[in-house]
C-alpha cells in the first residue's frame, strides 16, 4: 500500500545499456575532466536522442508545424492524474496476441469507467525491460484516443516506447493526438504503481525548437 504523500519514481534508469528505438541515437557519456584522473572537477557531456526513456513528445514530433518543446504548457505535465492497467490477459506475452493496439475494453476497469482527471497513465506491462528492445509492445487504438479526448483527457502517458506500434509508418494514434491537441509521455515505468489517483510531475526541458524532451517523471500519492 502506498503511503499518503509518498513520492514514486516512474522513470527508468538512463545508462549506456538503455535500448532506444532502432535507428535512434543511444546514450553516450563523454568525459572531459575527471577528478579520479587528477583534474580539479569532473565534467561530462551527454549525447543521446531526446526521446529517451521517460520522455515527452512535442507536437512537432508527429504533426507538421506543431508546437516545439519549449512552446508546450508546463501545466500539462504537473497535476492530478489517474493510473489504470491493461488486463493481465492482454499484457502477458504480447507477441502471442492477435492485436497489438489496446482500446478501452482492454483496461482493467469497471464497464462504466471514464477518466477522472485530465491526465491518464496506462500501464500495459508489455515493455518490461528498458535495456532490451522489443517491438512487440502494446500501442493505442486511434479510436481509443478519440474517446479519451471526448472525456476531457489532455495528456496520456504509457509504459512503452510509443503510442503507435514499432512497425507503423503512418502513426495513426499520433495523428489522433495531434488532431485533438493532446500531449504524450512515453517510456514510463509503471509496474510498481497501484491503479488510482496521483499527482504527476514530469517536466520536460525547455529545449528551443526540439521535438521532445526526457522527463524525470514522478507521482505523489493523493
Amino acid at each position: 500500500m502506498t503511503a499518503r504523500g509518498e513520492i514514486i519514481d516512474i522513470s527508468p534508469m538512463i545508462s549506456g545499456r538503455m535500448a532506444v528505438f532502432p535507428g535512434d541515437t543511444p546514450v553516450t557519456r563523454e568525459v572531459a575532466f575527471d577528478m579520479k584522473r587528477g583534474d580539479a572537477i569532473t565534467l561530462s557531456a551527454l549525447r543521446t536522442t531526446v526521446h529517451l526513456g521517460s520522455h515527452a513528445d512535442a507536437p512537432s514530433h508527429y504533426g507538421l508545424d506543431g508546437r516545439t518543446m519549449e512552446q508546450q504548457s508546463l501545466a500539462l505535465y504537473w497535476g492530478l492524474c489517474e493510473v489504470v492497467r491493461v488486463r493481465a490477459s492482454s499484457s502477458v506475452d504480447a507477441t502471442a496476441r492477435p492485436i497489438t493496439r489496446i482500446s478501452r475494453a482492454d483496461l482493467d476497469i469497471d464497464s462504466q469507467w471514464i477518466p477522472s482527471t485530465a491526465r491518464l497513465l496506462i500501464a500495459t506491462g508489455s515493455y518490461p525491460d528498458c535495456d532490451k528492445w522489443t517491438g512487440s509492445y502494446l500501442a493505442l487504438e486511434p479510436a481509443f484516443v478519440d474517446w479519451l479526448a471526448d472525456t476531457g483527457v489532455r495528456l496520456v502517458g504509457i509504459d512503452t516506447p510509443s503510442v503507435d506500434t514499432a512497425d507503423s509508418k503512418d502513426l495513426p494514434a499520433h495523428a489522433r493526438f495531434f488532431a485533438h491537441d493532446m500531449s504524450i509521455i512515453e517510456g514510463l515505468v509503471l509496474a510498481h504503481v497501484e491503479p488510482g489517483t496521483y499527482e504527476l510531475c514530469a517536466m520536460p526541458l525547455k529545449l528551443e525548437g526540439f521535438d521532445g524532451s526526457p522527463v524525470r517523471a514522478a507521482l505523489r500519492s493523493a
